[in-house]
């Protein structure tokens, strides 16, 4: 059986809730985000849009309706990724979903956190 290939991408310390970064992972760019709940996430460090790289957007919220027409209140505050280019929002708590389109979604790669350290597998 085929052993699985894991390498570390930054350590725990390096990111604090709602705060991401950019790495690399064999060959791919990525993102490597973390959650307000303290979650580790990546993604390829590609809009699926245009192509522009997610590391250079940021992690913010989203605005969602209230039961008061044209009024909305800004929630999930560090579980959103907007892409710098045209804002596309991704959900990164649900596997990088487009919040416009949720059967759209970025590449996502499995994270495993162990004695500090932050490492992706394939």
């Amino acid at each position: 059986m085929k052993e699985a290939v894991k390498e570390i991408v930054c350590q725990e310390e390096d990111l604090q809730p709602g705060e991401m970064m950019s790495a690399t992972f064999g060959r791919h760019d990525v993102v490597v985000c973390r959650a307000s709940d303290g979650h580790y996430y990546a993604f390829l460090d590609r809009c699926i849009h245009q192509g522009a790289e997610l590391s250079k957007g940021k992690i913010c919220g989203a605005p969602e309706p209230t039961d008061e027409l044209g009024e909305y209140n800004f929630q999930r505050e560090g579980d959103i990724l907007r892409c710098p280019w045209h804002g596309r929002e991704f959900d990164i708590k649900n596997n990088g979903c487009m919040l416009a389109n949720e059967k759209l979604k970025l590449r996502n790669f499995k994270v495993v956190v162990e004695d500090g350290q932050v490492a992706l597998t394939k």
